[in-house]
C-alpha cells in the first residue's frame, strides 16, 4: 500500500466515524473533509508522506501558510479544529503515537455577536409571502416556524407530518448527535400549519407519493435546508431589505425575544438544543441593554446610569 491509499483509508474510516458514531451531517461532514483535503495538499508540497509523520512545527506552519493566504482567524481556528479531531480518532485507532496539533494554539477569535431581527422587521418577513399560493403558503410556514420554536435549518427540513402536533402545539425534532426534544410551535405557526396542510402541501404533492416530509419544493419532494436559504435571500433581494439574514438568524430572534421577555437561560439552552450553556450565554449581551432601560426607568434614583452621562460618576 502506498502513502496516497494509506492516508486515503484513514481519512475515509475518519469519515465513516463521523457519520456512525458522531451522526454528523452531511454538512458537516463535507467542512471536516474539505479541511482535511487541503492539509493533505499542503503535505504533499512538503513531502509529508503520512499523517503520522506530521510534527508540531508543520501544524505551526499549515497555520501560517493559512493566514498568508488571508484566511480569517474565525476559518483557521476551524480548520485547526477539524484536524485536532482526526488526529484525536487515528490516535484511538492505534494509527500514531501523538497529535500533533494538540499543542497547537488556536488563533483568538473574536466572538460574533448574534444578529436578530427586531419586531418590525420580523413582521416584514411573515408579511411578504403570498399566501394565496401554495409556495406561498410553505415559506409562510418556514418562517412562522423557525420564528416559533428556533430550531436550526437542518431540523426544519427534517421534520415530517408524524412529528408534528397540532392539538398540542409541539414537534419532536431531531437535533446534532441525534439527540430528539420537544419544541414548541405556536398558535401564529399552528394556524398557517393548518392551511397549508389543506391546501399548500397538497397541491404541491398532487399525484405523488407521500414521503412524510412536511416542507415540500415546487416537485413535491422534500426541501432541502439549501432551498431554505436561497428562499429567505429570494425574499430579502425582491422587497431590498437592507438586512443580512439568514435562516439561522430566526434562531437568534427567537433566542433574543425569549431573553428579553424574562425567559431564563437554561429554559433557552434547553429549546434551543444547546448541550452548553456557555452556547446560549452570547444572547445575553441583547438584555443587558434592555436591562439598562429598565433600570434607569424604574429605579427612583437611577438618573442616567450610563457612564460620562449627567447622573453617573
Amino acid at each position: 500500500m502506498d502513502n496516497g491509499q494509506e492516508i486515503s483509508i484513514e481519512i475515509e474510516s475518519f469519515v465513516q466515524y463521523l457519520r456512525i458514531e458522531k451522526n454528523a451531517s452531511s454538512h458537516t461532514v463535507k467542512h471536516y473533509v474539505a479541511d482535511i483535503n487541503e492539509f493533505v495538499a499542503f503535505m504533499e508540497q512538503h513531502q509529508i508522506p503520512v499523517f503520522a509523520a506530521v510534527s508540531y512545527l508543520h501544524g505551526r506552519s499549515f497555520l501560517a501558510h493559512l493566514a498568508k493566504k488571508g484566511l480569517s482567524r474565525r476559518s483557521i481556528a476551524r480548520k485547526l479544529s477539524s484536524l485536532r479531531s482526526l488526529y484525536r480518532f487515528l490516535l484511538r485507532e492505534e494509527k500514531l503515537t501523538q497529535n500533533p496539533f494538540q499543542m497547537v494554539s488556536t488563533p483568538k477569535v473574536e466572538k460574533k455577536l448574534p444578529s436578530f431581527l427586531y419586531p418590525n422587521e420580523l413582521q416584514s418577513f411573515f408579511d411578504m409571502p403570498d399566501t394565496k399560493t401554495p409556495l406561498g403558503l410553505r415559506d409562510r410556514l418556514i418562517f412562522e416556524l423557525l420564528y416559533a420554536s428556533g430550531i436550526r435549518v437542518s431540523e426544519l427540513v427534517t421534520l415530517t407530518l408524524k412529528a408534528v402536533n397540532l392539538s398540542m402545539g409541539v414537534a419532536l425534532v431531531y437535533g446534532k448527535g441525534a439527540k430528539e426534544r420537544y419544541v414548541p410551535i405556536g398558535s401564529y405557526a399552528c394556524d398557517v400549519l393548518r392551511q397549508y396542510l389543506e391546501y399548500g402541501r397538497k397541491t404541491l404533492l398532487a399525484g405523488k407519493t407521500d414521503h412524510g416530509f412536511l416542507l415540500l419544493n415546487y416537485r413535491g419532494e422534500p426541501l432541502s435546508d439549501r432551498s431554505v436559504r436561497r428562499i429567505v435571500d429570494k425574499y430579502v433581494e425582491t422587497h431590498a431589505l437592507n438586512l443580512r439574514v439568514s435562516p439561522h438568524t430566526f434562531r437568534h430572534t427567537f433566542a433574543t425575544h425569549l431573553l428579553n421577555g424574562g425567559a431564563d437561560l437554561r429554559t433557552v439552552q434547553e429549546l434551543l438544543g444547546h448541550v452548553n450553556i456557555s452556547t446560549t450565554q452570547v444572547y445575553t449581551h441583547v438584555t443587558k441593554e434592555r436591562l439598562r432601560h429598565v433600570y434607569d426607568a424604574a429605579h427612583p434614583r437611577a438618573g442616567d446610569s450610563r457612564p460620562g452621562s449627567a447622573g453617573s460618576t
